[in-house]
């Protein structure tokens, strides 16, 4: 079984971009006990943050989140400004044997990516992608669109797959692109219906998903009470995932 944690981070701030939280995120993430953490708006550094806030981490957040626990983690660069950079990341136990950021942006819009990675998990290897979709349904679709080929064209169809991050698919159309696709969503499968996961302190909206595919849910179950209500504006997804290993289906 493997546990999956996803999350937007928020840069490290609470819902009103005012309170610094990411030490306190990062004992949260800790305490859950994820084998796998997708997060999402990872700064990988900013100049003016750094200034302001004394506990600013040194390092990228997504190594200062890591910190002993996560000893392989990958990035991807999705947007540069002025003061830093921006983007996801993955967090794992497991060896990353290879990774890549591909860009799903939409010209004049702010850019988004899919972090695609190998894992060596036991028995077999993993695909995991994180992304972070855009805020119109147009560009959702095509992004879903490019996320399908990827799927398609660089994951074999009998390796696990899990497919997690923020796709800001409030009217749930996105959803079944995906299921068209072959995948499940964890917390659907689960329970029924997609989590509610933002705003963190009262969700209402489902933007946080884990899909899978050769895989079966052990459980699922949305991070919204204390401490995570106040660590992001968004709640945190967790759920554990049993794989299905090629060798597994196929006896050899």
């Amino acid at each position: 079984m493997i546990r999956i944690l996803t999350l937007n981070v928020n840069a490290g701030f609470d819902i009103t971009r005012r309170r610094f939280q990411l030490p306190s995120l990062r004992d949260a993430v800790h305490s859950v006990g994820a084998d796998i953490v997708l997060l999402q708006e990872v700064l990988g550094r900013h100049a003016g943050h750094a200034l302001r806030h004394a506990q600013w981490p040194a390092q990228p957040q997504h190594e200062y989140l890591a910190h002993t626990l996560w000893p392989h983690h990958a990035y991807g660069r999705n947007a540069v400004f002025t003061e830093g950079e921006q983007g996801n990341a993955l967090l794992s136990r497991f060896a990353i044997t290879g990774f890549d950021n591909r860009d799903i942006s939409i010209a004049g819009h702010e850019p988004r990516g899919l972090l695609h990675a190998q894992l060596a998990v036991p028995d077999g290897e993993l695909h995991v992608i994180c992304t972070h979709l855009g805020l119109l349904e147009s560009h959702r679709r095509h992004q879903l669109q490019s996320l399908r080929r990827v799927v398609e064209q660089h994951v074999p169809a009998d390796a696990p797959l899990i497919v997690a991050g923020d796709f800001n698919d409030w009217r749930t159309r996105g959803h079944d692109m995906l299921i068209d696709a072959g995948l499940q969503e964890a917390f659907h499968v689960a329970h029924g219906r997609l989590a509610r996961t933002f705003p963190a302190r009262r969700p209402i909206l489902p933007l946080d998903r884990i899909y899978f595919r050769n895989a079966t849910v052990c459980s699922a179950s949305v991070l919204s009470s204390r401490p995570w209500s106040h660590l992001s504006d968004h709640a945190g997804l967790l759920a554990d995932l049993a794989l299905s290993m090629r060798n597994e289906r196929t006896g050899t």
